[in-house]
């Protein structure tokens, strides 16, 4: 009795709620009905309006085109805000208002312009009975259509219209307002097709569904029973908070409240939701609301879908995004993923600095790469070809790997693409950017070093030859044939060491050079060898081992140089340097024979001469004391002469000794012993330096070049100025008078032995020839600027460590 009694009160309670909902569904049902009235009463209305304006306006434009077809609208029908038109009965464009204009895209004044041509071809027959009706009715209600605006894109018009009249009642045009109801046509298009995919979906939705009343619980779907296991009797009245908890819970406060009181209230939120056998699963849950006008919710759907599995994955692939992310942030190669619209995803900092971009990746993202390309486009050598390749590429599809790019400022870029596809659905691609200038740089050098080289070793006068560890002779070029008088045939594949007939005593020396060789040793030496013909010649052989990838000889490579002609030529110049030392030791042996055998009779002739003058200075006139004293003067310059013979011929055979000399002193100490008129002065521009050097030689350089100063000053004042500079290398002095200057073509000359200028005879001639000689043991130049009637500067240079010095 109980469990009746209960059974109706609960069969009681469900007939209330469903005569609860009944009356709701009811009411909702007047209200729309009612708001159906009273947009039927507004759009009848409208339409009432519409017709007397339209009546008013077609005496108006009767008048207008009795006076002249195509005259401007009256000002009435211009400031209509819907677009108006009138057109002539083979609807070509009598006129428009601005906002016609403005829709349709044409102006009628600028060309001629027929409604006809504007109807869509699926609407062409309806719009051909249409005018049929409103010429035989005189007015055309609610006729829709689509059309073609000037832009080309399709528009749905709702258009009236009526006829407009001629005094004797004949039509003569027609007039219209059109609506622009495209987005309405769109709305209700879309509303159609959800509600046929919502119907699929209730019926067939792999998807959990719940139909919830007062937060409970009224209705499951299959696939949500499935889902948790419960039976639907177990899930009835059951609330989701407890079949399921949210992940965050401030979230789902924020998405139900309905701030704005709309009717109807969407939101989707992640619920953790407890299975029967105590599993858990992620599920989004996407919850649509009715709310009333109290803003109390009526009844609610929920989609569940399950997300455990993605979840999962989300997770693993956050974590492996994260790994890609450091790992293409850190890439020395240039990244960027764009998806199917070219929107940017993804870029690292390698792919800024390649094109100088001041944003940093993060900031990229969502750019339009086809739009800012333009930005960038003048980097590139040729920037249309440029562009037209990538629009090629992406409309390919295809991977592209290794395409070069070349840029204005001298860098080349190698790019590959790939496309990403995901079930066969293209949803983007990846470009990845390399600068290659250096290898491509050194790519162009080996090639241009391979040519050169190849081109050197084919028409080079060296023998080359290539061997393998046994010695097989694997290529020749020709000097080589030439050298050894076989053809290339002839030695292709043969043993080098038998073909190559080498005289007994140098095979020993080329086993141990080829043992050399196997233990990756570059050498040179000579040998003689036989050639076919029997003739005998000296060869030089600079020999390389041969190298595998792996780094293992593999045989060696042997440049040959016939030196036949030089070897005869050193033999003939070592005996030719023997008689020369010998010479030149008898020529300097000679030298001071015969200046001691010059002198001693120099000697003699002096002392009578002295004597004579001395007992007889008394009987002698004018005339023959200068005659005594000429005679003296002579052999005076006569020793002079010898002593520089002597001296110039010994400069070479010296070996100068290198000790500190104070240069300073070098002049003071000259100063004192040669011959310097009262009228001339020695000035210092700065202080000398010391170098180390051959005191005797310098004291020789600067004593000749200095008496050679004093000699030829012919001014009242005698100014010579010495001076020095400093390089890395030299030392470098200058000697400045102020005398009578030396013509031009004495300049090579003066240094030159015997080679004196005017009529000075105390100059023997040889002086600034021993100079130039010191000079150049000294590894150093000697030149000099002169102007007649100025002076002259001697300018000369010291090496600092000449090769001949004593160490």
């Amino acid at each position: 009795m109980k469990m009746e009694l209960r059974s109706n009160l609960q069969l009681s309670k469900m007939d209330r709620n469903e005569t609860s909902m009944l009356k709701r569904a009811v009411e909702r049902e007047k209200k729309a009905r009612k708001a159906a009235e009273n947009l039927l009463e507004q759009k009848a209305k409208e339409l009432y309006d519409a017709s007397l304006h339209l009546r008013e306006a077609n005496g108006r434009l009767e008048t207008l085109l009795n006076k002249q077809q195509g005259n401007s609208i009256n000002n009435d029908f211009i400031n209509i805000i819907d677009p108006y038109v009138v057109m002539g009965l083979d609807t070509k464009v009598i006129n428009m208002n601005t906002s016609a204009k403005e829709f349709l895209g044409f102006d009628h004044t600028e060309k001629e312009v027929y409604l006809s041509g504007l109807v869509h071809k699926d609407y062409v027959e309806y719009t051909a009975e249409s005018f049929q009706t409103l010429l035989q009715v005189g007015i055309l209600k609610n006729y829709s259509a689509r059309i073609f605006v000037k832009d080309g894109k399709e528009k749905h018009v709702n258009i009236n219209a009526s006829l407009i009249y001629d005094k004797e009642g004949r039509p003569i045009a027609a007039q219209g307002v059109i609506r622009d109801i495209t987005q309405e046509m769109e709305i209700k298009k879309l509303l159609h097709q959800q509600k046929k995919q919502q119907d699929i979906i209730v019926e067939n939705s792999p998807l959990g569904i719940l139909l919830i009343v007062k937060n409970k619980i009224v209705k499951a779907n299959r696939s949500f029973i499935d889902l948790l296991e419960f039976s639907e009797e177990e899930l009835i009245n059951r609330t989701l908070d407890e079949i399921s908890s949210l992940e965050d819970s401030n979230l789902y406060e924020n998405l139900t409240q309905n701030k704005n009181g709309d009717d109807l209230k969407k939101f989707a939120v992640i619920r953790k939701f407890f299975m029967k056998s105590g599993g858990k699963l992620f599920g989004k849950t996407s919850i649509s609301s009715i709310v009333d006008e109290n803003g109390e919710v009526t009844y609610s759907v929920a989609m569940i879908e399950d997300i455990t599995q993605e979840k999962k994955s989300e997770e693993k692939l956050r974590a492996s995004e994260e790994r890609l992310a450091k790992l293409i942030k850190n890439l020395q190669t240039g990244i960027l993923l764009e998806d199917q619209d070219r929107k940017i995803v993804l870029a690292n900092q390698k792919f800024c600095d390649l094109f100088g971009i001041p944003l940093s990746p993060e900031k990229l993202k969502g750019i339009d790469s086809k739009k800012s390309i333009d930005k960038y486009k003048h980097l590139f050598s040729e920037s249309e070809m440029a562009i037209r390749r990538i629009d090629y590429v992406l409309d390919k599809k295809e991977v592209v790997t290794s395409d070069e790019m070349e840029l204005l400022d001298g860098r080349t870029f190698e790019r590959d693409y790939i496309p990403l596809f995901s079930n066969g659905e293209y949803q983007g691609h990846l470009w990845s950017y390399q600068d290659v200038t250096l290898r491509k740089n050194y790519r162009k050098n080996l090639e241009a070093q391979k040519e050169k080289y190849g081109s050197i070793i084919a028409n080079m006068n060296l023998g080359l030859v290539e061997v393998d560890d046994e010695d097989n002779i694997l290529m020749v070029n020709q000097s080589f044939c030439d050298m050894v008088g076989y053809t290339p045939m002839e030695l292709m594949g043969k043993n080098a060491v038998e073909v190559v007939n080498m005289v007994e005593e140098d095979r020993e020396k080329l086993e141990i050079h080829n043992r050399k060789r196997k233990q990756g040793i570059s050498d040179s030496y000579e040998v003689a060898v036989l050639t076919k013909t029997g003739e005998k010649r000296f060869w030089l052989i600079s020999g390389a081992p041969k190298y595998d990838d792996f780094g293992n000889v593999v045989g060696s490579i042997g440049i040959h140089l016939d030196i036949t002609e030089q070897k005869n030529l050193e033999l003939q110049k070592e005996s030719l340097l023997e008689e020369l030392e010998a010479s030149n030791k008898g020529l300097q042996e000679y030298a001071h024979i015969v200046s001691h055998d010059l002198k001693s009779p120099l000697r003699s002739v002096s002392a009578l001469a002295t004597w004579l003058y001395e007992d007889y200075k008394d009987k002698l006139d004018e005339t023959g004391s200068y005659n005594l004293k000429m005679m003296q003067e002579k052999i005076e310059g006569m020793d002079k002469l010898i002593t520089g013979i002597l001296k110039y011929s010994t400069v070479n055979s010296d070996v100068f000794d290198s000790t500190e000399v104070d240069v300073n002193e070098v002049i003071k100490e000259i100063a004192e012993i040669i011959y310097i008129p009262e009228n001339v002065t020695i000035n210092i521009a700065q202080k000398l330096p010391i170098i180390k050097a051959d005191k005797t030689k310098i004291h020789q350089l600067f004593q000749n070049f200095l008496s050679n100063a004093a000699v030829n000053i012919d001014k009242p004042k005698g100014i010579i100025e010495i001076d020095f500079k400093e390089t890395e290398r030299y030392w470098e002095f200058s000697v400045k008078d102020n005398g009578v200057g030396i013509p031009e073509e004495y300049h090579e000359k003066i240094f030159q032995i015997f080679q004196s200028i005017g009529n000075q005879e105390r100059s023997t001639g040889i002086g600034l020839s021993i100079v130039k000689k010191i000079i150049d043991r000294y590894e150093g130049k000697v030149w000099l600027d002169s102007e007649i009637g100025e002076g002259t500067t001697f300018y000369f240079t010291l090496t600092k460590n000449p090769k001949n010095q004593k160490k």
